[in-house]
């Protein structure tokens, strides 16, 4: 490829006002023969192509080596976010199984504890029966023998009344009592 001598100045006034050359692989296939001075603005023109090359070729090194690191630093991050969603799922299953189990512990005392209530009523109820059996045998015992020996019976008579109203009242309290007790502890688990 050749250029004419006014082209040819208007390129060495480019660079020299501007400087601005001709790059690439173009400087290979120009004809310089005719012109010392082209000849220096072509010299010139591939030692400045072959440094912009170089520089060009650094940056383009430095930015894979940055892209290689980015990769490096994502793959990282994807690998800590996989652990931490794995964790909480972890986590969320352990929240779960602890929540299951407390519920779990309270439901077995609450049995428990009916057990206890339960198996206490009876025994209050059955020493409560027994007392009162125990107080009207007695009684009615004691007024046989007057009865029998001829004693003054009128006032083991009163009492006797008195007693088995009194006896007769408190099993019946002891009895509503232990079974409002009852049934007002279901009512509150029902609800």
């Amino acid at each position: 490829m050749k250029f004419c001598r006014v082209d040819q100045l208007k390129l060495i006034n480019l660079l020299k006002d501007r400087n601005v050359s001709i790059e690439g692989n173009i400087l290979k296939i120009i004809d310089t023969s005719d012109s010392p001075e082209f000849i220096e603005y072509i010299t010139e023109s591939i030692n400045r192509d072959k440094s912009n090359r170089r520089k060009r070729l650094q940056i383009t090194k430095a930015i894979q080596e940055n892209n290689k690191e980015l990769v490096e630093f994502r793959e990282e991050n994807e690998r800590i976010t996989n652990e931490l969603r794995v964790a909480l799922k972890e986590s969320d299953i352990a929240k779960t199984l602890a929540e299951n189990a407390k519920i779990n512990a309270e439901t077995d005392l609450d049995i428990i504890q009916r057990k206890k209530q339960s198996e206490l009523t009876g025994i209050i109820v059955k020493y409560a029966l027994w007392m009162i059996c125990g107080v009207g045998l007695i009684s009615t015992g004691l007024f046989a023998i007057s009865l029998y020996t001829g004693r003054e019976t009128q006032l083991i008579a009163s009492t006797w009344s008195n007693l088995f109203g009194i006896l007769l009242t408190n099993a019946f309290s002891i009895v509503g009592t232990i079974m409002g007790i009852k049934y007002g502890s279901d009512s509150e688990k029902n609800k």
